[in-house]
């Protein structure tokens, strides 16, 4: 039995400041090692559970192997202290001046996804690859990394609850529903724990996948999630009903809500009469099908609205709905408020 090192380290000096904290448990590397270097680049109300679900599982892979494998540092476009999504400021080490092709640039974003990036930063991502660097973007990093055209021909993803505002704002790049996704030198990750998934594939890239499962037994993270893992849970579970032919409809309704379905297609799609699609709808979900139908339609436009500045008339279309007069009678009926109050309260909040 190789027996752990008896030198209790929390922080070792010689490797560039890495955190290498002493623990019980001990899994040897006996490889050389060559830390591999990590730059955290937190943008304004950046989610805080998906950045310390992507830092944790490298601290925890020093700590079992008590040695430096990764080192990592911590941003801010200014090099103050960045204020978290959940009210919480996060202490920063500097700026991303002097950043090298050798480390990974991660950015770690939240709510404001589209504008939190500065031109300056966006030319920096741009320079990093351009000389060979890898990045990674976190929760709504996808966001930053499309806006500084990073994004042309790669599998990526980001959180489920941005993608539609995100189909309108980059047509042309297709996302993935996965939890993760990593190409070439880019790598993304939908937030959340997801994020834990991500970085035990690399650190199983690095260092085996005995290694990776070890750290995810730190994590208690339970069983790994793979990048073929979808971000949301079936749909079955999500509508909470067996029926295979409402949770075809229910799919169909939700690949076609720019040019909505007719019911009758809908029905017929499965065999059944447009009475039969009522009846089953109301005794699976509690509503006509039409309703249903309808409320997929707005909380996409509301999603929409929450992150652009599209005009409500561009939303409405978006949606499927023939006016934007339509648009608003729905949108009030769902959520009490019309889409103008919305847009008048993310105003408020800029």
């Amino acid at each position: 039995m190789t027996e752990k090192p008896s030198i209790q380290r929390t922080l070792d000096k010689q490797n560039g400041g890495s955190v290498v904290p002493s623990g019980a448990a001990y899994f040897p590397i006996v490889e050389a090692v060559s830390t591999r270097r990590y730059c955290f680049l937190l943008l304004p109300e950046f989610t805080l559970l998906a950045f310390t679900s992507a830092v944790e599982p490298l601290r925890i892979a020093n700590q079992l192997s008590q040695k430096a494998l990764y080192q990592w540092q911590v941003f801010s476009e200014d090099g103050n202290p960045v204020c978290s999504s959940s009210g919480i400021e996060v202490n920063v080490t500097g700026t991303l001046t002097g950043v090298t092709k050798d480390q990974t640039l991660v950015i770690c974003s939240g709510i404001k996804g589209y504008d939190a990036a500065s031109a300056k930063t966006l030319s920096a991502m741009r320079e990093h690859n351009r000389f060979g660097g890898s990045l990674g973007g976190i929760c709504t990093g996808a966001i930053t990394l499309a806006r500084a055209g990073l994004l042309e021909n790669k599998k990526f993803t980001l959180h489920w609850e941005n993608q539609p505002a995100f189909v309108e704002a980059y047509p042309n790049l297709e996302f993935s529903k996965r939890i993760f996704e990593i190409d070439g030198n880019i790598f993304t990750c939908g937030g959340g724990a997801a994020a834990i998934d991500l970085m035990l594939r690399i650190i199983a890239r690095d260092y085996g996948d005995d290694f990776s499962a070890m750290v995810a037994d730190m994590c208690l993270h339970g069983v790994r999630r793979f990048e073929r893992t979808e971000q949301r849970s079936s749909l079955a579970s999500a509508i909470n009903t067996r029926n295979p032919k409402i949770i075809q409809i229910v799919k169909l309704m939700l690949e076609n809500i720019e040019n909505p379905l007719d019911l009758d297609d809908l029905a017929g799609s499965v065999g059944y009469s447009r009475r039969q699609i009522e009846r089953q709808f109301k005794k699976a979900l509690g509503q006509t099908p039409w309703i249903y139908y309808r409320n997929i339609r707005v909380d996409h436009g509301r999603g929409i609205l929450a992150e652009t500045d599209m005009s409500i008339s561009e939303v409405a279309v978006a949606c499927g709905f023939t006016s934007a007069a339509h648009f608003t009678r729905s949108y009030k009926a769902r959520f009490g408020e019309t889409p103008s109050q919305l847009h008048e309260q993310n105003q408020d909040s800029v």
